[in-house]
């Protein structure tokens, strides 16, 4: 990678997180009202993944959902707007947090269903395949959702119609209902980490696994992968085993403090952000000015955000006159 880029991949982790975090501290003054799920600790895979994706390339997404959206470029006067329920937010504020859309950038949508945006990207990829263009398709789901039985449909269908799609598998091994290691036989649990690779491999689909969560390792692996969908006219799978900090959602019962999680001493070990930095400061390509300067910057972004939000109208409900469809 070149100096440049690698600062730039720096800048938008920091960024993603900075805002989440921003998130994070202000939800407790109670004027974002839709529950949040947070991906801190993740940011690689969603900035990894999207510097390969062009803007006429569409995304779609799951209920931990900021991450992609920002990575891919969607607006975040608008994505903050959203959920503070303004007119002035990406969805004109109601959809919330997990139903972000930025058009503009490509960013189809995200479903708060585990697995449910897997058929909406086949759909969207078949309709792209049917044009002859030659966009890829993008899906960003957890682990949990390979557990759905839409997901080995959607191999199905991705393989059988040729579909360039992209299946990304964030794994963080954590889930809200008992985790899929507690869930499997003793017998089974060591081979666990091959699972899902088993399943698109019965498939035929061309699959990939990152074991590090760092950037460098998942731009190298998503670029075998959207190579592979150009040259062949096929679907790719990537599963990327990543780590995350914070509680699976916040909303008005559990607040701000549940937000952080408690294993803090092993967190050096697997934040892309600590370990892409000091990295960088290492060989000399980010400076600790540069990092200022940064900070400085984002901070700044962040205010002009919330602001924009906080003085945004709320939507005037005309539900005698809207319609439910596009014209």
């Amino acid at each position: 990678m070149k100096q440049d880029f690698q600062i730039s991949l720096f800048y938008e982790m920091l960024r993603i997180r900075r805002i989440e975090e921003a998130i994070n501290l202000r939800y407790k003054e109670q004027r974002m009202r839709c529950p949040i799920h947070l991906s801190i600790g993740q940011e690689a895979v969603a900035v990894g993944v999207c510097s390969h994706l062009k803007k006429e390339d569409a995304l779609f997404s799951n209920h931990r959902s900021h991450a992609h959206y920002l990575a891919k470029g969607g607006s975040l006067n608008k994505m903050i707007a959203e959920l503070h329920g303004k007119q002035t937010g990406c969805t004109k504020g109601r959809g919330g947090s997990m139903h972000l859309v930025d058009l503009d950038v490509g960013f189809q949508g995200s479903s708060p269903l585990a697995a449910g945006s897997l058929p909406l990207a086949a759909g969207f990829a078949f309709a792209n395949g049917m044009k002859n263009l030659p966009s890829i398709c993008c899906s960003f789901f957890g682990e949990r959702a390979t557990e759905e039985g839409l997901f080995s449909e959607i191999l199905h269908f991705a393989a059988l119609k040729n579909l360039s799609m992209l299946f990304v598998c964030e794994n963080n091994f954590q889930t809200i209902c008992p985790s899929t290691q507690e869930k499997q036989e003793e017998k089974e649990k060591e081979e666990l980490p091959l699972r899902i690779l088993r399943v698109t491999k019965a498939h035929s689909i061309f699959n990939l696994s990152c074991l590090e969560n760092r950037i460098e390792s998942i731009y190298e692996m998503t670029r075998q992968a959207v190579e592979y969908i150009q040259e062949n006219k096929k679907p790719a799978f990537i599963e990327f085993k990543t780590y995350r900090l914070c509680e699976p959602i916040i909303n008005s019962k559990s607040g701000v403090e549940l937000c952080l999680d408690k294993k803090r001493a092993d967190w050096e070990k697997y934040c892309p952000i600590l370990l892409f930095r000091e990295e960088l400061l290492r060989e000399g390509s980010l400076s600790l000015e540069q990092l200022e300067s940064m900070e400085k910057k984002i901070a700044s972004e962040i205010e002009e955000s919330f602001a924009f939000a906080r003085d945004s109208p709320f939507p005037v409900f005309d539900l005698d006159n809207e319609k439910a469809y596009a014209d």
